[in-house]
């Protein structure tokens, strides 16, 4: 696929560079700043399979490379957008991870173990999907405070936290000694109690993350 790559570390982005291509990509551009990424993405004349970037970037040293990649998918609503770094912008990531277009994706760079597993998440979010480290999840549930989660029962509330873990229904029938038909009732009635409807997308992500925004905003 063809990949724009923003990093402000020279070794890693020269490191990144080199993987993506020895796994068969195409570095179309590569930015080392915000407005470098911005400025870069709207030069090309056919647009990136992959926009790959990290948080923290000049100008600013915060989240402006995160932002940057926001305000690209206001003007591209397809675009997708994978976040690989070492800090997680809590406010950011849960507007990067509710955009209704999905093709987006939040990895830390730490848990990146297996090359394999990598060229997966990007095929994944290229293809119109989401990849949440779970790490990722556990952080901005920890950030939040009561609110939504007290309207699900205790059992909801330990099959959510295990969904945020990333465990899937079985390994959540596994750990919590139930059957794969109760979980999927548990798991339905999250839905059902977050209002996301069988039409909705990616229910599973948003049954942790709209919940969280909720939360925030309430």
């Amino acid at each position: 696929m063809r990949i724009l790559l923003a990093d402000d570390a020279t070794l890693l982005r020269e490191a990144l560079s080199a993987l993506l291509e020895r796994l068969g990509h195409v570095i179309v551009a590569t930015a080392s700043d915000a407005p470098e990424l911005e400025r870069s993405y709207f030069a090309l004349a056919e647009r990136p399979d992959l926009v790959i970037t990290d948080v923290r970037m000049p100008p600013g040293g915060a989240d402006d490379g995160l932002a940057a990649a926001l305000r690209i998918r206001e003007h591209a609503p397809t675009q997708p957008v994978l976040v690989l770094s070492q800090y997680v912008a809590e406010r950011y990531a849960r507007e990067l991870l509710l955009l209704p277009e999905a093709a987006v994706g939040y990895l830390l760079k730490e848990r990146v173990n297996r090359i394999s597993d990598f060229d997966r998440a990007l095929a994944v979010v290229r293809d119109g999907g989401t990849v949440i480290d779970p790490e990722v999840t556990r952080q901005l549930l920890r950030a939040e405070v009561a609110g939504p989660l007290d309207a699900l029962t205790a059992r909801e509330r330990e099959v959510l936290a295990l969904m945020a873990d990333g465990a899937s229904n079985g390994d959540i029938a596994s750990t919590l000694f139930l059957s794969d038909a109760a979980v999927r009732k548990h798991v339905g009635n999250i839905f059902s109690g977050l209002g996301l409807s069988p039409a909705a997308e990616n229910r599973r992500v948003r049954a942790i993350l709209v919940f969280l925004e909720a939360r925030r905003v309430g």
